[in-house]
């Protein structure tokens, strides 16, 4: 499934309608939410009926599309499924009931509803919340796919305007010629990464470059009447700074773990809990400002795009651990060196790179890769593998 965004452009009038669909989206999801809590027993097919009485009782959920009224109740009923199968995986801090939304932001369609014009320039939303035609500006061009195609349509609201999403269902898939190499890579706060080769790449540390930015804009929110205009204004305008520092952190992820994931046949990295190591005050902010999970998962994307080999490795002793003779060298946050008795000396980060390489080397086969099934890896991605495992691992 593809995703494509495009900007929208209309008249006031237009997204005034547009941001009415989403609150009734939003009154719709959250309806069914409390229609299966006092009735427990129920299961989708029953929330999209209940869709149905919601719409004949009152007069402005009648005017969203039906399948648009469908995909919120789905919203709903994918909450619950997702409450029920933390239950069952016993994830620990995600077992509680789903919450009511307070302030969603986008709405949903299905296959009817709206209409794409033929140039591929508009889109225009035949019910009645009087949305009407909107036109469109992207980078993708939708004429090398047919509209039956297209599967949802999304409405999206963002602090600098709304987006249209077009969900095309077409599995991507490139090609490509194997490169004959393998990689760890070990995340850091100094340098976003380094890798078994002891290449790094600098952290971008978008969060702490605008944060001056940021700071100044919170002021002029706090000083404005609540309520006010003006006020108004400036939360548009911080939100587009918080925007802005977003987006720069996907271009990132998604440039980098491209360059990675082509770069090579198998990579391995730390199979991080993020969310414990963010309980560290003094290092939350430098932590959630890396976006390393964002990194990982367009790692696994394209390594599924690519048909690469991506594996998660335990990362306990990886950074105490002597890449050369196994010896474990105890050292502190503040040795940036890995010195042992064998003579291997070189930079800790470098040395766990190496370490997480040769964990996913020999778990290759084996445990699989992270978020898929242990049989997922392919046959010719374990002969790739398999060709080049005895020179990796005897270097």
């Amino acid at each position: 499934m593809l995703v494509f965004e495009f900007k929208t452009y209309g008249k006031p009038s237009q997204f005034i309608a547009v941001a009415e669909a989403i609150r009734t989206a939003q009154f719709f999801r959250n309806s069914c939410w409390r229609y299966w809590m006092d009735n427990p027993q129920k299961n989708k097919y029953d929330l999209n009926k209940y869709c149905a009485v919601l719409a004949a009782t009152f007069p402005f959920a009648d005017e969203l599309n039906s399948q648009g009224r469908q995909a919120s109740a789905e919203r709903a009923w994918s909450a619950i499924s997702r409450f029920y199968e933390n239950c069952k995986k016993k994830i620990p801090g995600k077992k509680e009931y789903p919450k009511f939304q307070k302030d969603c932001r986008s709405v949903e369609y299905k296959s009817t509803g709206w209409k794409l014009a033929d140039d591929r320039k508009s889109i225009t939303f035949t019910d009645q919340k009087g949305i009407g035609k909107l036109k469109i500006k992207g980078t993708r061009d939708l004429h090398f796919y047919q509209v039956s195609q297209i599967k949802r349509v999304r409405l999206v609201k963002r602090a600098d305007g709304v987006y249209v999403q077009f969900c095309i269902n077409v599995d991507r898939k490139e090609n490509t010629a194997p490169t004959g190499n393998t990689i760890g890579l070990d995340v850091g706060l100094k340098e976003y990464y380094t890798d078994s080769n002891g290449v790094t790449v600098e952290n971008p540390k978008f969060l702490r470059k605008g944060e001056r930015l940021l700071k100044r804009s919170h002021r002029r929110v706090s000083k404005k009447v609540k309520g006010s205009k003006n006020r108004g204004k400036a939360r548009q305008i911080l939100g587009k700074h918080y925007l802005q520092i977003s987006r720069q952190r996907k271009d990132h992820a998604v440039k980098l773990a491209r360059c990675v994931v082509q770069s090579n046949d198998l990579i391995a990295y730390e199979d991080l809990r993020i969310k414990n190591m963010v309980q560290n005050h003094c290092l939350a902010k430098s932590i959630n400002d890396a976006s390393w999970y964002q990194f990982r998962v367009w790692l696994e994307y394209f390594a599924k795009v690519f048909e690469r080999v991506t594996v998660a490795v335990n990362p306990q002793y990886t950074s105490q651990e002597c890449s050369n003779c196994g010896a474990i060298v105890t050292k502190t946050l503040s040795t940036r060196t890995h010195v042992c008795k064998c003579g291997c000396s070189m930079d800790r980060d470098e040395n766990a790179a190496r370490n997480i390489r040769s964990r996913g080397l020999s778990t290759v086969g084996h445990t699989g890769t992270f978020g898929q099934p242990s049989n997922a890896l392919g046959d010719k991605s374990s002969t790739v593998v398999g060709e080049i495992l005895h020179q990796q691992v005897v270097s």
